[in-house]
């Protein structure tokens, strides 16, 4: 399959949400990942959404790390665990080390934690310090809101209409990996074409257009966060 990556990094709640569809999307999310045999890179807990893809990618025969800080091990493991874990000792670590490990991030609907997780990661492609596809699983429309505000962005001057092309969205798992999946077929083949897949049909969502103002290794020194 093209422009596959081999491990996922999923930002997700901790509860499961009001609806059922919130469940059905992260066992479906699970599902695909293991139908394309992609690890799974998460925060680490057994509780909510972040349990049910966890469990499932799990069960389907995946390798699965899980990143949590020491104070949410009581709040995020219930009793138990599955794959390997690793216990660091803050959210910023947590955060790093969850980036420097996956090849693309996903996020699920969740809540503040969720969302901070995922806005670190646009920024960071803003900044070039990675050039790994951001997607969006826009469940049931919960991130309709937030899309529109990233869109508000671009119309008031704050963000630049090549950076809202950062996110990849989607309302399902299989369109959204698919999309992906393109992106970093496209980027490994040729950086020299990036203007004109933009006219592609699945380029529209992402066009990484905007000048890398940091080492694209900077934040993958060893035991440092300095640049983070």
């Amino acid at each position: 399959m093209m422009g596959k990556f081999k491990k996922v990094c999923v930002f997700c709640g901790s509860n499961l949400g009001n609806k059922t569809i919130f469940r059905d999307a992260a066992l479906d999310l699970g599902r695909q990942l293991v139908q394309r045999q992609i690890s799974l890179v998460y925060g680490g807990g057994s509780v909510g959404l972040m349990g049910l893809v966890s469990q499932t990618v799990y069960d389907g025969g995946c390798h699965v790390l899980g990143v949590i800080p020491t104070a949410l091990v009581p709040l995020e493991i219930s009793g138990h665990t599955v794959g390997e874990v690793m216990i660091v000792a803050d959210m910023h670590e947590r955060k790093a080390e969850m980036a420097k490990r996956a090849d693309a991030f996903v996020a699920l609907p969740g809540g503040y934690g969720t969302l901070e997780e995922l806005l670190e990661m646009i920024t960071w492609s803003q900044l070039g310090i990675h050039d790994k596809p951001v997607g969006l699983l826009n469940v049931d429309g919960y991130y309709d809101s937030l899309l529109g505000l990233f869109d508000k962005g671009v119309e008031e001057g704050f963000i630049r209409p090549s950076a809202r092309n950062i996110v990849i969205s989607a309302n399902n798992a299989q369109e959204l990996i698919q999309k992906m999946e393109v992106i970093v077929f496209f980027i490994s083949t040729s950086c020299n074409h990036m203007c004109s897949i933009s006219q592609h049909i699945f380029m529209q969502e992402y066009v990484p257009l905007h000048e890398q103002v940091a080492p694209s290794q900077s934040w993958k020194v060893e035991g440092s966060n300095a640049n983070l």
